[in-house]
């Protein structure tokens, strides 16, 4: 979930807490959206693409890495056998 995402459902929260008052006024839904913005940007997060996309090369290295220790295995066993 993107920040404006996670803003606009924030917003449309506050907005139904509130549907007995009045309605948020602009200026303090600028202060808030910024607010919001400032907050996520300090999170240490990322896309679900982004995270994806990770994931997928993290398989992939991780399947490199169970072949060529496999091939490894197969070599110290060829190693240990010629030496007897």
């Amino acid at each position: 979930m993107n920040s404006d995402d996670l803003y606009n459902q924030f917003q449309k929260n506050v907005t139904e807490a509130l549907s007995g008052a009045q309605s948020i006024s602009g200026e303090l839904q600028h202060l808030l959206r910024a607010s919001m913005t400032k907050t996520l940007a300090g999170l240490d997060i990322v896309s679900r693409d982004e995270f994806d996309a990770q994931q997928a090369v993290l398989l992939r290295s991780r399947k490199k890495i169970d072949i060529l220790e496999q091939q490894l295995a197969e070599l110290e066993t060829l190693l240990t056998s010629q030496d007897k």
